[in-house]
């Protein structure tokens, strides 16, 4: 579990350029730099990117991360390989509507940090930028949507940022039409076709 030691506008907060160029100049044995994407590149209070290489990636949006890191997925991130993985994706990015760890959405920050928003839309673009065909965006935050007011206004940025994507969800949506969340779909759950301008106009 991760419980955030304060509000994240209490610290410094590396901006995904910084994050992105530490990661690509590290040497670092923690983990397989073949395999693993990982920005920032060491574990702290809030993740940009978490990723799998690959030639075929699916990207996931989920609504905030928890502890998972490289070569120790949590249950969400390992649904969310198997997943990818039966839907004929050969590797996985997950990005996050917020970018603050924080295992219980409850704790998530009280006070809408904008500078790690900006940064996290930054990492939205880059994920974009690695898929070499029409990219496919995986709709999966659930009904947490909902926990705090400024999560719809980062959904609608990250939307913006990839509006020539894909928009896909897996599994039965909520009766207020909120995408699954990963951890409890079967994992042959296929994707399907998501209506986000749709969706984005009914939250409230």
């Amino acid at each position: 579990m991760h419980i955030p030691l304060c509000e994240t506008n209490k610290m410094d907060i590396l901006s995904f350029s910084d994050a992105r160029h530490e990661y690509e100049c590290s040497t670092g044995n923690e983990y397989d730099r073949k395999k693993w994407i990982y920005i920032p590149d060491s574990y702290t209070e809030y993740r940009y990117i978490l990723a799998t290489k690959g030639d075929k990636p699916l990207i996931c949006l989920g609504i905030n991360p928890s502890f998972a890191a490289p070569g120790a997925l949590d249950p969400t991130l390992k649904s969310v390989e198997r997943i990818s993985f039966s839907n004929g994706f050969d590797s996985f990015i997950m990005l996050n509507v917020y970018a603050q760890r924080a295992t219980r959405p409850n704790d998530m920050d009280s006070c809408f940090n904008t500078a790690l928003h900006d940064e996290n839309v930054k990492a939205m673009n880059y994920a974009l930028s690695l898929c070499s065909g029409r990219p496919v965006v995986w709709a999966a935050w659930g009904a947490i949507i909902e926990k705090r007011p400024y999560l719809r206004t980062c959904l609608s940025d990250l939307y913006t940022a990839g509006k020539g994507a894909d928009w896909v969800h897996a599994g039965p949506l909520s009766k207020a039409g909120h995408p699954h969340h990963p951890l409890y779909l079967k994992a042959d759950s296929k994707l399907e076709a998501f209506n986000m301008p749709g969706y984005l106009d009914s939250l409230v």
